[in-house]
Order: structure tokens, then sequence, then C-alpha cells
């Protein structure tokens, strides 16, 4: 997916069944502690009994890392070297141009509370505000609708349904196919009442809380 530059002209919205299926690379496990490197954001649209994906409609950034120091063992687990991190967009202006594509769309992403706090608290050290998107976590709506496949794990998920991933634990190939493991649940999630309402689909995930673990 390429930088979706053009979305720093204007914040998206008024779409009320466009949502943004995300995931970030970080310098760490730690979202309290280590850094945001990168962010990449694909729309998915629910139409009717269909969920379609929007490659067209897609968001890759890398965060520039002035300071960044050589760490091969890390570099292996997120796949952006030193060249890349140094050559990134300046924090501000990436994550204002995250901020203007995301416009008022609601987030997906799998074990999302962990991307959420690595962007939440790089916009408020940088941006010095909040981001007010509604949240989705996969992780959760995934074992409501399919309480047969004990599967836990994003590779487990995705191995279930036969789906691959390019480059794992690279932002764009990673949405991508938390993106279409979406869409191949989204029939079960319309069984069950979801509709192009983002809230008909988190009232459903909301169920995970109930469930044993």
């Amino acid at each position: 997916m390429a930088p979706a530059w053009p979305a720093w002209f204007g914040r998206r919205g008024g779409d009320a069944s466009r949502w943004l299926v995300l995931d970030v690379e970080s310098s760490g496990l730690d979202p309290t502690r280590d850094r945001l490197l990168a962010i990449a954001a694909v729309a998915v649209q629910a139409d009717g009994a269909r969920l379609v994906v929007r490659p067209g409609d897609s968001f890759e950034v890398v965060l520039r890392q002035p300071d960044v120091a050589p760490d091969k063992a890390n570099i292996l687990v997120h796949g952006i070297g030193v060249a890349a991190q140094r050559a990134g967009v300046e924090p501000a202006a990436a994550l204002q141009a995250f901020v203007d594509f995301a416009g008022d769309a609601p987030l997906v992403a799998f074990h999302a509370a962990f991307d959420r706090a690595l962007i939440e608290r790089a916009l408020r050290a940088v941006l010095g505000r909040k981001l007010p998107n509604a949240w989705l976590d996969l992780a959760d709506l995934a074992p409501v609708l399919r309480p047969d496949l004990k599967a836990k794990a994003l590779d487990e998920w995705l191995a279930a349904y036969g789906l691959t991933v390019a480059v794992r634990h690279q932002a764009a190939a990673d949405t991508l196919a938390t993106a279409e493991l979406f869409q191949r649940l989204w029939p079960l999630a319309r069984a069950q009442g979801a509709d192009a309402r983002f809230a008909s689909v988190s009232k459903i995930a909301a169920a995970r809380r109930w469930m044993p673990s």
C-alpha cells in the first residue's frame, strides 16, 4: 500500500459504512514505553451481505526515527531497517496524515489495545491531541463468531481460514491479511445481526467478555 498523502489535504468523513483495518509496527512490545515506527490501514465497507476490502483507500507511513540505533534482533521483528527509519516522515506530519486519512471512521485491529495505546500515546506526545475514533478488537469478535475454533493468535486465525501473509510483521501486509480475515468472518456477523452500523458489530464483540477463556 502506498502512502495516502492526498489525505493530508482534508479530513475524511461522512461515510458511516467506511471502517479502517489497521496495524502498527513498534520498537518493542511495551506500548507504554516503546516507539511507534509505522502505521498501515486499509478501508473496508459493509455492503449488505458483503464486507468489501478497498485497497485503493489505504494508508502507510513510517515515522522518522533520527536517533535510532542499529538493533539487528529488533529489526528482524518489524523489518524496518535503520536507513528506512531515519528516512521516514516527520512524526507530526505522519500522525496528522493518519488522522486526516482516518477521519471519523471506526478502527479495527487484532489485539487492538496494543495498536491503540501506541497511536494514542504518540498523538498525545507529538500533536497534543486524542483520537476520538471508535475501536473494535477482532480478537474479541472472532471467538464469538467461531467458538468452535480455539485459535488465539492472529497467525492461528489466518491459518484456520487458509489466509497467508506476504510478509508477516510488516504493517501493510498484516493489515491486508487482517482485513481479509474480517471479510471471512462477516457472513457470521451478519447472521448474528450485524449490519452497516459499526455499533452492531461492536455489540457482538462485547459478548466476548462473557465467554470462558
